[in-house]
């Protein structure tokens, strides 16, 4: 067997700040502007740190939907279907699925006979 060349993909996702990819990007100031809006609630109540913390999380958790990927791991069956695909299109998925309202009812058959 002869050897051939495999090209590599040298187009990867575009880091900013080395840790941040577009997408994680826009879903961690998504993140950050829902927060904010406790922030203003907060600050109301005179709570301006209690505000910052939850734009902290709100922000962490945005990050997280945009940038972690699920790993496939043998040991656990759901991860065989779902592994190497970004959470935030597992997330899509679910949301997509969840709007379809429609109710299918099947009705068992007599037999003729």
């Amino acid at each position: 067997m002869g050897s051939y060349y495999i090209p590599r993909n040298l187009r990867g996702e575009t880091r900013i700040l080395y840790i941040f990819t577009v997408k994680s990007l826009i879903t961690t100031i998504a993140g950050a502007l829902i927060g904010s809006v406790f922030l203003f609630i907060f600050s109301l109540m005179g709570l301006s740190i209690v505000g910052i913390v939850i734009i902290a999380i709100f922000a962490l958790a945005g990050f997280g939907i945009g940038a972690i990927k699920i790993p496939t791991l043998g040991g656990i069956p759901i991860t065989k279907k779902i592994g190497g695909e970004p959470l935030s299109e597992i997330i899509l998925r679910w949301i997509k699925f969840n709007q379809n309202k429609k109710m299918y009812v099947y009705t068992k058959e007599e037999d003729k006979k």
